[in-house]
């Protein structure tokens, strides 16, 4: 029997069939929430729109798109929850938020069911990553209102996934409960992934020799960074599976275990358009665009046509895992917030690391944009292994890596060891300064 015969049949639909199914449950929840929900019934009716009018996915172009700024403008407007809501606030029971790296967090509530809707989403990576029940899976991180892995979490628990929580532990405690417990799976973000290599060195812990055979890696585009990735997987002697979701949208993408640097969409649960940023119509496959996500489930507060400002590649051919379901090419190439230009090189965080990590004498780096009068400048500080002799003529050889991929003259600075900042969660190396104008 194939892999791919053992997959859900809806992972594994003819397109024709995958997109009759998406409009169906597109609009089914537009019924559904249009009268319940007083945030989409206010741009269904403005937008002159009645649920049971419309037919998908020939419609889908009338829908308004969504946008963060809208819902968090809707919650300061609505304090606390917004109302982006379709069931009385008495039947949630789940509190989340975003990250709130690029500004003020945007809360996100869950009824039981459209949690459930969210924990099915997780169960698809889980598959994709080879977990099976009896699996063994290490969550070392602190237990906050982040979304992904409460949700990985429960997933987890749900499949027959021995889960072991690793808050308020340090790095070294949480090696030792690596190799104590026998973990099999790492769920973190591909910084940390790289921070317990660190720390297992100075600790003389051999990672390589542990039972961990698979790092589910979210939250940062280092799990689709070539040279991120080897790094990981060379230090912990396991494959790393990239995934990619939201608060607002849940978990959205995931790796297969056949296909590295691709990110497949869950096209059954997501309707998932890649359009142009500025005339707001489809791309072609293999063409930048920005990734726009309708929810097709999670009814208790749904988004649609939410534009997540990831910049991305599609491609829809099927995969040899046997999934039909479109991929992203090289993950989350970038985002659209995240770009910024120095004298005239649209410059984004994602390529800056896919240089660095090519060095493996660099354990971390920093980048900070400076702004004199109108002029943008960027900046580098590298920090080299412990032990590491040369730091300027390997920020040399930075520098001029750089210079080949960007475009751009970079000043690049050795740091001392243990300079810069280690993040056990989203990490915050692209620092921007407006201040000197």
């Amino acid at each position: 029997m194939s892999v791919a015969t053992l997959l859900p049949s809806e992972e594994r639909l003819e397109r024709e069939a995958l997109a009759s199914l998406q409009g169906r449950k597109l609009g089914e929840l537009l019924v559904q929430i249009q009268g319940r929900n007083p945030f989409y019934t206010h741009k269904l009716e403005a937008a002159g729109l009645r649920a049971g009018e419309l037919r998908f996915p020939r419609d889908l172009a009338e829908l308004p798109f969504t946008t963060k700024a809208e819902l968090t403008n809707d919650q300061a407007a609505n304090p606390p929850w917004g109302t982006a809501l379709t069931e009385p606030l008495a039947l949630y029971t789940r509190y989340c938020q975003t990250s709130s790296t690029t500004g003020k967090p945007l809360r996100w509530i869950d009824t039981n069911e459209s949690w459930q809707w969210l924990l099915e989403c997780w169960k698809a990576v889980y598959r994709a990553a080879r977990v099976a029940p009896g699996d063994r899976a290490f969550f070392p991180f602190s237990f906050g209102p982040f979304l992904g892995f409460w949700a990985a979490f429960d997933a987890g628990s749900q499949v027959g996934v021995h889960c072991v929580p690793g808050g308020g532990m340090s790095s070294p405690l949480r090696l030792s409960l690596i190799e104590s417990l026998a973990v099999d799976v790492v769920c973190c973000t591909p910084t940390y992934a790289l921070h317990l290599l660190e720390v297992a060195a100075s600790e003389g812990v051999r990672l390589r020799e542990s039972r961990v055979r698979v790092l589910i890696v979210a939250g940062e585009p280092g799990g689709s960074i070539p040279a991120t990735r080897a790094r990981i997987e060379q230090g912990w002697g396991a494959r790393v599976i990239d995934h990619h979701g939201l608060t607002e949208v849940g978990p959205l993408s995931f790796e297969c275990w056949e296909a590295p640097g691709f990110l497949h969409l869950n096209e059954s649960r997501f309707l998932c358009e890649v359009l142009d940023p500025a005339t707001h119509r489809p791309v072609p496959d293999g063409t930048r665009g920005e990734l726009v996500v309708t929810s097709l489930g999670r009814s208790a507060s749904p988004v649609l046509r939410y534009r997540t400002g990831d910049v991305v590649v599609r491609r829809s051919e099927p995969c040899g895992c046997g999934r039909t379901w479109a991929r992203l090419e090289g993950g989350i190439q970038a985002r659209a917030d995240d770009m910024v230009n120095v004298r005239g090189v649209n410059v984004y965080p994602a390529a800056i690391e896919a240089v660095v990590r090519g060095f493996p004498g660099i354990v971390e780096f920093r980048s900070t944009v400076s702004r004199s009068h109108e002029m943008r400048s960027l900046a580098l500080e590298i920090e080299p292994l412990p032990g590491v002799e040369g730091g300027e003529a390997l920020a040399a050889a930075v520098g001029k890596r750089l210079r080949e991929a960007l475009g751009l003259t970079v000043p690049v600075r050795a740091v001392a060891p243990w300079t810069l900042p280690r993040f056990e969660m989203k990490a915050r190396r692209f620092v921007v300064e407006e201040e000197g104008r």
